[in-house]
């Protein structure tokens, strides 16, 4: 029986009663929860097969936009919307069809019943980048769209007035992965380094996209890193190329990542959240 996983991240990572209702609506299929208050943004990950999945995004999404409103937020993570993204991801090649499908299914659903604009990206867009939906932030995409620059694949052609936009992808997984600078590192040291390291970049790692943040209520510089391709790249690859710029002070893991991603992981480092899709499947399964 195919597995499928969503990955939607909502804009509100610090009001724990509304984080808490959102995870509560996505249903029991919910393996994991990851809220960060400097992002300000909460990452949650659901397994479901085929043709039911997308139901139980919908779900959770709809609970978010009763709870929450784009406008008075303020983290320092990029975003466009409430339910900023949802992923659809699959595990095996095998089932991209079918996971393709899926997001299709979620698009439709977001943009008839919440009234959502939805911009594809990856494999459905085109080749789209998240990045180059969210330049300039809610205001710029709300101009493009309205300018023509921009069209929305599926819903209304403007931004939802409280909720902006979902970005929608079908993907094989993801490792959203920070890494924290010791001081007395600065935002530009951060955003000099995801500059090198980032694909593209004079030192680039392949499949990696990365930005330099500030966390204020940790009072720390962060190199912030999503690997699209943890076998080309394994998170210990993303330390070590850190690591020539500045001391890292430990890292964080935002959701659930493959085993392998944590192969040859320093074992001296501090290591938050780490936990494995493997194992979240295998518990889940144990609990059915």
């Amino acid at each position: 029986m195919t597995t499928l996983l969503a990955y939607p991240n909502v804009s509100e990572g610090r009001d724990a009663d509304a984080i808490e209702q959102i995870a509560t609506a996505f249903g029991d299929g919910l393996l994991d929860v990851h809220s960060d208050p400097d992002h300000h943004r909460s990452a949650y990950t659901l397994a479901g097969r085929p043709g039911q999945l997308a139901y139980a995004v919908a779900a959770g999404a709809a609970r978010a936009l009763e709870l929450l409103t784009l406008d008075t937020h303020d983290g320092v993570h990029p975003r466009v919307g409430v339910v900023d993204v949802a992923a659809i991801v699959y595990l095996h090649d095998a089932d991209r069809g079918a996971a393709c499908a899926e997001a299709l299914v979620l698009a439709d659903l977001l943009a008839e019943r919440l009234e959502l604009p939805i911009f594809l990206y990856g494999l459905l867009g085109d080749g789209r980048t998240r990045a180059e939906v969210r330049r300039g932030g809610p205001l710029e995409l709300a101009r493009r769209i309205s300018a023509g620059e921009l069209r929305p694949d599926f819903g209304p052609p403007r931004l939802h007035p409280s909720a902006g936009a979902t970005l929608i992808a079908a993907r094989p997984p993801l490792v959203a992965f920070n890494v924290e600078l010791a001081p007395p590192a600065t935002i530009e040291d951060a955003r000099a380094i995801a500059a090198l390291i980032r694909e593209g970049g004079p030192e680039g790692l392949p499949g990696v996209r990365a930005i330099g943040l500030w966390l204020a209520q940790h009072n720390v510089a962060q190199v912030s890193t999503n690997v699209e391709d943890h076998e080309a790249t394994p998170l210990r690859a993303v330390i070590e190329a850190v690591a020539r710029h500045a001391d890292p002070a430990r890292a964080e893991l935002v959701g659930l990542a493959p085993k392998a991603a944590f192969d040859g992981f320093p074992a001296d480092l501090p290591l938050r959240g780490y936990a494995t899709i493997e194992d979240a499947l295998a518990d889940r399964a144990d609990t059915a």
